[in-house]
């Protein structure tokens, strides 16, 4: 529903960021899961790979609630042990208290139901200058926190080993440090028309096939 709407409004925000406002995506990864490797990781060396073993231990799991701005590639991040509209609102907090009062924040956000519940709109209602725009359904890939989370899984969490949810989320706090010390944003290119273009080919290919 509303998929070419929305999709004009959130590539609009990537292209054309509007004046004295933030543009942030927003997203929860939750589940990660806090493993200890029964071996130590292998480096990579001269004509051999990276190696770890495939059996490991589960000590709990944590959430990342994490927001992204497009222009500086900067995260704002915060772990939870629960993913629900409680653990949201207080991410919406620390987000209304890392960004200065003149700005707008625009929220860049999918269809999770903990983003519409009652709760979280009395909240909005006292904070006017946030502003939400919803992803299409089943569209995730048009929110750049996701690409975000790739790398941090890539770099990071998939490459550690962790006794504890303490631990990894130590290990988590870290990387969002140094992200944020040497930020590099992830530029949007396409426009709206060239998405729905290369959407509109590949039902032909479909339709012809």
């Amino acid at each position: 529903p509303l998929f070419i709407e929305k999709v004009r409004d959130i590539v609009g925000l990537y292209l054309h960021p509007p004046d004295r406002a933030l543009v942030l995506c927003v997203d929860e990864k939750s589940q990660i899961q806090a493993l200890d490797r029964t071996q130590p990781l292998l480096p990579m060396r001269l004509g051999q790979p990276e190696r770890r073993t495939h059996d490991y231990a589960r000590h709990g799991t944590t959430s990342l609630f994490a927001a992204l701005d497009v222009k500086t590639g900067t995260v704002i991040g915060d772990c939870h042990a629960h993913h629900r509209s409680l653990e949201f609102r207080n991410f919406l907090n620390t987000i209304d208290d890392a960004v200065p009062k003149d700005l707008d924040l625009h929220l860049i956000l999918d269809n999770y139901g903990t983003h519409k519940t009652p709760m979280i709109h009395r909240w909005l209602v006292k904070r006017p200058r946030f502003h939400l725009h919803f992803t299409p359904t089943s569209a995730s890939w048009i929110n750049l926190v996701e690409r975000w989370f790739a790398t941090l899984t890539d770099k990071k969490i998939r490459r550690g080993s962790y006794r504890s949810t303490r631990q990894l989320e130590s290990s988590i706090r870290d990387y969002i440090r140094l992200n944020n010390e040497n930020p590099k944003p992830f530029i949007w290119t396409k426009t709206a028309d060239d998405i729905f273009a290369s959407i509109a080919r590949f039902c032909q290919r479909t339709s012809d096939s």
